[in-house]
């Protein structure tokens, strides 16, 4: 009887072990939900993934003598296409204005909270 309490412990604190990742991934503790920040620039690319899509944007400084790049964490692709996303929605060289809640850390990179195409359209609803 030990021996079966014992490995179903076993077993337990292994699911949990594995488990503990993957939520921990899913996490967006890492972001300021608190602030938002505006990037104006271009985008580099935009990879429609699971299990969260990206957008890669390259922002020039106030000066225009140089450019970073922010990498922006969007929604997984089903619950961006019931929003009007589609994976065409972004075209690298697309320019862009997009929020975002920024990294707690101060790295160049986000949550995205919406995007404007320089034409006034808005990405999405």
């Amino acid at each position: 009887m030990k021996t079966k309490t014992l490995a179903l412990g076993l077993a337990a604190a292994g699911l949990t072990a594995i488990a503990a990742p993957a939520l921990a991934h899913h996490s967006f503790a890492m972001f300021d939900n608190q602030k938002e920040v505006q990037l104006v620039g271009t985008v580099k690319d935009f990879q429609w993934t699971n299990p969260h899509t990206w957008l890669q944007v390259v922002v020039p400084n106030e000066a225009g003598t140089s450019t970073s790049e922010w990498s922006v964490e969007g929604g997984n692709p089903g619950d961006l296409a019931r929003r009007g996303w589609k994976k065409t929605s972004l075209k690298a060289g697309d320019k862009v204005t997009v929020r975002i809640h920024p990294m707690k850390n101060g790295s160049n990179g986000g949550s995205l909270v919406g995007v404007t195409l320089a034409d006034g359209t808005v990405v999405g609803r």
